[in-house]
């Protein structure tokens, strides 16, 4: 029997891990993931995801903060003999010691179509991008970030209103069916391996919440894609003035773009960018006007939430909130 140490710690790899226990016919022999970390306003000390299942299903978890000048954590995973190491968003690149420990494989599986957006943030850059696809790679993991020999990639259509969280959820059902088909020819010694192309490489780094911060500037286009590959996270915000002093707004999906020579009004020209009017026929929705005469069309189902206060619908936000034609978004409300 195949004996598996599976490392990860983002919930993306959940699925992957139960098909493991229940379905791969292999052994699992213990699971790494990140150590338990505050969570909350309150810091409460909270497992990661993986943890949890792991531990109710009675396999040994290992937590160490990192593998690199930590002979206790590479013995401990050479004590459990693995033949195979699966990992998904572990969060950690990976050192040679540990790489070479199981007898078949180290492996990943990471959530492109590789070589593109190779990193930390790949389903938010396919979206960022414009993509018309995503996918998981099964790749062999070597110690240079996600440039090892390719196994499998399966693709899925990116849908219109896709966003960061629908393609999260999405690529995390798809990793079953990955290691389903990867694993057995990876086993018996048959698994093809395609060198990724160098020159097709991109790469999507961490992102951090102020990379979230909306450039009114841009057309409408990548403005509105920003917004929908950071929901979840990192979020998207503007600036607002309102009662004497500038708060933060975080915006959510849906919107959408429109493009026009004069597209948030009527007038000799296109209004500033950032500057808010309330669409004719948008009922409790608004557009702001961005760069290269273009607009961003808030419905009234979109998300806003004033820093301090709740996420409201914009129609019920825009009931509390007075904002005249020609309010300015953006960084010169600060």
């Amino acid at each position: 029997m195949t004996r598996i140490v599976y490392m990860g710690a983002g919930e993306i790899g959940l699925p992957a891990l139960r098909w493991l226990i229940d379905e791969s016919g292999g052994e699992i022999a213990g699971v790494f993931t990140q150590p338990d970390k505050p969570v909350g306003r309150k810091r409460t000390l909270t497992p990661p995801e993986v943890k949890v299942l792991a531990e109710a299903r009675g396999i040994p978890v290992f937590q160490p903060e990192s593998f690199r000048k930590n002979p206790e954590a590479l013995e401990a995973l050479r004590a459990l003999r693995p033949d195979l190491i699966v990992v998904m968003a572990y969060g950690q690149i990976l050192p040679r010691s540990v790489i070479e420990a199981p007898a078949i494989a180290c492996v990943n599986l990471h959530a492109s179509l590789l070589p593109r957006h190779r990193g930390a943030a790949p389903i938010q850059a396919a979206i960022l991008a414009g993509d018309p696809e995503s996918g998981i790679t099964l790749m062999h993991i070597v110690p240079r970030l996600d440039a090892g020999d390719m196994i499998l990639k399966k693709a899925i259509p990116l849908a219109p209103d896709e966003t960061g969280g629908s393609l999260h959820d999405r690529l995390a059902a798809l990793g079953p069916a990955v290691l389903a088909e990867g694993l057995p020819p990876l086993v018996s010694g048959a698994a093809p391996r395609e060198p990724q192309d160098e020159a097709l490489a991109t790469y999507a780094g961490k992102l951090e919440r102020d990379d979230g911060e909306i450039d009114w500037s841009r057309p409408a286009e990548e403005i509105a894609r920003r917004i929908r590959a950071y929901d979840p996270w990192p979020g998207t915000h503007t600036w607002l003035e309102t009662g004497g002093e500038t708060r933060k707004l975080k915006l959510f999906p849906p919107c959408r773009a429109e493009t026009g020579p004069d597209p948030t009004g009527s007038g000799p020209g296109p209004n500033p960018v950032g500057s808010v009017r309330r669409g004719s026929g948008e009922a409790g929705g608004l557009r702001v006007a961005c760069g290269g005469g273009t607009c961003l069309v808030f419905p009234a189902e979109s998300g806003w939430q004033l820093e301090g206060r709740k996420r409201l619908a914009l129609s019920e936000f825009l009931r509390g909130q007075a904002l005249p034609d020609g309010t300015k978004l953006g960084r010169a409300a600060q």
